[in-house]
């Protein structure tokens, strides 16, 4: 069966019931501050890719997630709000903001953890679909906050950046909601990772 991304129809599987689940890089990797390279031709290899990144988000249970975090420096994210089917987006960008709001923020290559930062009230966002067909939409609440982190990613840029205070980030403790199991003996992200002063899993 073929699932539906922003209304049109995903591109099947050659193997439909093929399951791909990436290894999620992790801080301080370095391809994670890595800006994104445009992708130029939407082809079976990145349509690929981009499937499996969805069976990887579904796995891990998040709600964005970029190619650079599962170690592929190409401009493609994949978004899964709860409820819905996931969206494939290719050469994303924030065309506009509007407003600000304060936003609890975590990330899947950064878990156990979450910060307090400020997002748009509004986005205005512009990509190519799995059909290499122009998509333009305005985004609020959930969605604009994905969609916003997710192009972050792709610029090499964390949420960690926008934390107005080291002491904004929050260690998670073993059972709180939205969590995976954050485990006691992790270690805090170095300092030196938060590159400016800077719960829902993102990406």
């Amino acid at each position: 069966m073929r699932r539906i991304c922003g209304g049109h129809w995903l591109w099947p599987r050659a193997e439909e019931n093929r399951l791909a689940v990436l290894p999620i890089l992790m801080l301080p990797h370095p391809i994670l501050r890595k800006r994104a390279r445009k992708v130029r031709s939407i082809g079976a290899s990145v349509l690929r890719l981009a499937h499996d990144m969805i069976d990887t988000l579904v796995d891990a249970d998040g709600v964005g997630l970029a190619a650079n975090q599962v170690g592929e420096l190409q401009r493609i994210i994949v978004v899964r709000l709860p409820e819905e089917e996931p969206r494939i987006y290719i050469n994303p960008e924030i065309v506009r903001r509007e407003g600000e709001r304060e936003v609890e923020e975590g990330c899947l290559s950064i878990p156990g953890y979450r910060g307090t930062i400020t997002r748009s009230l509004w986005v205005t966002f512009g990509a190519l679909d799995h059909t290499s067909q122009a998509v333009k939409l305005k985004a609020e609440g959930l969605l604009g906050q994905a969609l916003e982190h997710e192009v972050d990613h792709l610029n090499g840029i964390l949420y960690l950046d926008h934390l107005k205070s080291h002491d904004d980030l929050v260690k998670l403790e073993s059972g709180d909601a939205g969590t995976d199991e954050a485990d006691e003996s992790e270690a805090a992200p170095d300092p030196e990772d938060l590159e400016s002063p800077a719960t829902m899993k993102i990406g």
